[in-house]
């Protein structure tokens, strides 16, 4: 079982990660192609050419079903991630595809609408219709609290001051993970900035906030 991979990131092709394994000589390299859920890999896009470290999971695929089997890694910047995805793969007519093209949007805010039991914000994500959304909410309820934040373990929605700042949210977390934090960590600091002073209203002002934070 391959469970991190760490190297420089050489390319993100679409939905798809090369990270390159430097040798002990010039010359002597490996690289791994690595799957990554949609948001991951659009907030990876400006890490090309630097150092990355992948939690990772191996999947087997047989190709339309034939009798040839297709090795595959899957990464996420932070176990949390990994966690969520097996669970969202246990659900009935959810595969390593699917789930990996409806996470579109952060882990927190997915398990934060399981959590709420809003079906129209899951059946938005690529792929997640209605009927599958409800399905998803139904097997899942209960068991996602852990990764949906502290407003939502609480028992509260998110507040007025956060879903007004949403836009610039997404923008600042971005840029916390562009400058090294984890996806988990980025979205932790900048929920933390935003308790701590809800007139923040710009990407900039939260990343500040987020930073002084540490």
């Amino acid at each position: 079982m391959l469970a991190r991979v760490t190297g420089i990131l050489e390319r993100i092709d679409e939905s798809t990660a090369v990270v390159m394994i430097p040798g002990a000589q010039p010359g002597f390299d490996c690289a791994y192609e690595v799957m990554l859920p949609a948001f991951l890999a659009q907030s990876l896009a400006d890490r090309v050419g630097g150092p990355i470290t992948l939690h990772t999971i191996q999947s087997i695929e047989s190709p339309d079903q034939g009798a040839s089997f297709v090795p595959r890694i899957i990464g996420f910047s932070a176990t949390p991630e990994r966690r969520f995805f097996e669970l969202l793969t246990t659900v009935k007519g959810v595969g390593t595809k699917k789930a990996l093209r409806a996470l579109a949007a952060p882990v927190g805010e997915v398990a934060r609408a399981i959590t709420l039991r809003d079906a129209s914000a899951l059946s938005r994500l690529p792929g997640i219709g209605k009927r599958l959304a409800e399905t998803i909410i139904a097997e899942l309820h209960g068991k996602v609290e852990a990764f949906a934040g502290e407003s939502i373990m609480e028992g509260k929605p998110s507040s007025g001051a956060e879903r007004g700042a949403q836009e610039p949210f997404h923008r600042a977390v971005a840029a916390l993970v562009r400058l090294g934090e984890t996806q988990a960590d980025a979205d932790r600091l900048v929920r933390r900035a935003l308790e701590g002073d809800a007139a923040l209203a710009t990407a900039d002002e939260l990343v500040a906030a987020a930073l002084g934070m540490r």
